[in-house]
């Protein structure tokens, strides 16, 4: 069998260091292959912009973070492979090394890979806080393995990455004698028995052959020198290489040379693209991860002072008008609330109507029927790309900026919302998810936010009048269908009038349906249209059902999704048509108004509007606005890949925390395609000076009440 011969550098002093910058290149070339897997796997997503960008940007961003992730993990690597000690340099501890620089490398590998498939949900690298968001899922490892499963060609990539490092890893030439080398072995030092025999008076040396030997085995002088001059040129090269790599490897952590510089953060990753959502496409997982650890989300900018600010805009709502009732008399109607998982706006054919020309039908016929009856908008948006985010954003009118609010630490302020407001005003409340008790944390977040029961997974096995884990989809939660129907006759045990709140969960990876529905719902071009459909059905048994029950008429519904999911129209790969979602309220007893209203909706309005219906005359915290107010001013925002977007009217204005960076009329130019953030218009100049002001406000606000507990009126 042929021996394998490994890569090894001989040019003593300098093999080491050698050594170091081909591994470190090795290093680039697997974070630039994981890179390409990522573009290619999530190409429908950067596809329509991809003929705007720059390569030689590209390339410079993808260097800049990759710099930074590779001295981040390979630190110990290259000091271990430096360190100015003779001892080092035998064969057992460059084995090591290189077995300590593949496992590294190989597990960066992975995170860049496994983060093109999830960043798909989220639209964005994962961060530290993904550790936080499933800390209490116990099925993570059967959806990897799924994942795995499903994307073969993921674990063939990794599988020969992996193997190329270890059998291209160069190791250095060792320097020091080997013990076989600089001693004489035993059967060389003796002579054989047969050859004494043989002659006898050889083995005797004579007096000039001892003088040779004894000559020979003194060092000269001339090697000795040698050999001291060769020690000295391995502790300088090593010392010198060494103290090099610190400086260096601190400028590349830190994105640059110069002590202005600040240290580059996900954020930095937008300069090198045209779009936020293009920004994972520089980034690197590894990066993203480390860069997260330990940070605190939430600073106060400190934009303005707080006068010039509350002057432009304010959470507090000092209060609320009935819309056809005195506050002193505030209706008694209950809220329902729906809250859809991965119930895209694009999946509806009532709110695209334009779309494929007119021809789009969608993949949900009931919830079009039902929002033809109900008051809807125009343009509708979620606050955030997650399921953790949706539910501040939806019941405590919460945005997302930087991270999930409710796996940070500001989750241990003082917050309110719906249901502990109305709950203060007599109202009876409860929170339904057929996950697992506790799952993505939402039984925490609704007892914070004063709910005052929890409904899951063990809740729907105790009621005998359903199936139990039968109707388990073996993942997640309780099918959609049934945990809908639970939902609607458990409400009528509740007393009026009550607020409660349903998240549901069959629409979600890895889309799944129950057996008897797969005929029904042939796999589509989009493995999610299936569960969309399914979930739409499940939806109009939920309200076939409620209409039976003696508190419907005088009921409220708020239908929405949490974020949005597969997309395959360009509109909606922007990274505004990214959080595309639909806001439906629905008045079965047609007091509220009806048809779609123009102007801008996001989810942090649901609340405020709902207390306005209500009549609710008592001060409260919400980021949003209520959609039924007289406004000169239709806004919405929300956050992505560390770039905070603000919708006003029809222009969106993106801003990197520092400066504008965009600005778009997205209606005009749904694609956002043309930046008219420097127009020689005078117009565009007043309005983005206008547009950054406000939106300034709102972060600084949002920042300086999360770092000092202002989340409610005291």
């Amino acid at each position: 069998m042929k021996k394998i011969i490994y890569p090894r550098i001989n040019v003593f002093p300098f093999s080491n260091l050698l050594a170091v910058l081909i591994n470190i290149a090795i290093a680039y070339l697997v974070y630039m292959v994981t890179r390409v897997a990522f573009v290619l796997e999530n190409w429908s997503l950067y596809s329509t912009g991809w003929d705007s960008l720059s390569f030689g940007d590209l390339l410079a961003g993808s260097l800049r973070f990759d710099t930074a992730a590779i001295l981040y993990t390979n630190a110990l690597w290259v000091v271990l492979m430096l360190l100015p000690v003779r001892a080092k340099e035998r064969p057992w501890w460059h084995t090591m090394c290189k077995y300590i620089f593949v496992v590294i490398n190989s597990l960066a590998a992975f995170l860049n890979l496994a983060d093109a498939v999830y960043s798909q949900f989220t639209g964005r690298r994962t961060t530290a806080t993904f550790f936080s968001e499933f800390s209490n899922e116990g099925n993570l490892g059967d959806i990897l393995f799924t994942e795995i499963f499903n994307h073969w060609y993921f674990l063939l990539l990794f599988i020969v990455l992996v193997a190329a490092m270890v059998l291209f890893y160069v190791k250095p030439h060792s320097s020091l004698p080997t013990p076989h080398s600089s001693l004489p072995t035993h059967h060389s030092s003796l002579p054989t028995h047969h050859s004494s025999l043989i002659t006898p008076h050889s083995s005797l040396p004579t007096p000039h052959s001892s003088l040779i030997t004894h000559h020979s085995s003194l060092p000269t002088p001339h090697s000795s020198l040698i050999t001291h001059h060769s020690s000295l040129k391995y502790y300088l090269t090593h010392s010198l290489a060494l103290l090099l790599f610190v400086p260096l490897a601190i400028a590349g952590m830190r994105g640059g040379f110069t002590t202005a510089v600040r240290p580059i953060t996900i954020s930095n990753a937008n300069q090198y693209v045209n779009n936020p959502t293009e920004a994972a496409i520089v980034l690197n997982t590894p990066f993203s991860l480390i860069r997260t650890i330990g940070k605190k989300p939430f600073a106060d900018p400190h934009y303005m002072t707080t006068a010039e600010m509350d002057a432009l805009y304010t959470p507090l709502h000092p209060s609320t008008q009935s819309l056809s009732h005195s506050a002193t008399q505030p209706l008694k109607k209950n809220i329902v609330i729906l809250i859809v998982e991965s119930f895209g706006r694009e999946y509806t054919g009532f709110f695209n109507r334009t779309l494929e020309g007119g021809t789009y039908k969608g993949f949900t016929p009931f919830l079009d029927s039902l929002a033809a009856h109900s008051l809807t908008f125009e343009y509708s948006f979620a606050n955030g790309r997650k399921s953790i985010d949706g539910m501040p954003s939806i019941l405590s009118s919460i945005p997302m900026f930087v991270e999930p609010f409710f796996v940070t630490s500001a989750s241990l302020n003082d917050v309110s919302g719906i249901a502990g407001l109305l709950t203060a005003e007599g109202y009876s409340s409860a929170f339904f998810h057929g996950a697992e008790n506790g799952s993505m944390g939402f039984q925490a977040f609704a007892r914070t936010t004063g709910f005052q029961n929890y409904y899951g997974r063990t809740e729907y096995n105790a009621d005998s009048r359903f199936g139990g884990d039968k109707d388990f989809d073996g993942t997640w939660a309780i099918w959609d269908e049934p945990f809908l129907q639970y939902y609607a006759l458990t409400m009528s045990d509740m007393p009026q009038p009550f607020v409660t709140a349903v998240f549901t969960a069959s629409s979600h990876h890895p889309y799944n349906i129950p057996d008897q529905y797969r005929k029904r719902y042939p796999e589509g071009k989009h493995k999610i249209y299936k569960c969309v459909q399914y979930t739409d059905n499940a939806l109009r048994r939920f309200f076939e059902t409620a209409k039976q029950q003696p508190w419907y008429d005088n009921t409220l519904f708020v239908i929405t999704a949490d974020h949005t999911n597969t997309v395959d129209h360009d509109e909606y790969r922007t990274s505004l048509g990214l959080f595309s979602v639909p806001i439906i309220f629905f008045d079965p007893s047609g007091e509220l108004p009806r048809g779609m209203q123009t102007g801008v909706a996001q989810q942090i309005d649901i609340m405020p509007t709902l207390l306005s219906i209500l009549g609710y005359d008592k001060p409260y915290i919400a980021f949003g606005k209520n959609l039924l107010a007289d406004s000169t001013s239709n806004w919405a925002v929300n956050y992505c890949n560390d770039a905070y977007q603000y919708v006003e009217d029809s222009l969106l204005l993106l801003f990197d925390g520092q400066k504008p960076t965009a600005l778009y009329n997205y209606v005009g130019d749904p694609l956002q395609k043309n930046n008219l953030l420097h127009s020689q218009q005078a117009t565009y100049q007043t309005i983005v000076h206008r547009m950054a002001l406000r939106l300034k406000a709102i972060i600084q606000s949002y920042m300086s009440r999360m770092t000092e507990n202002q989340l409610i009126v005291r």
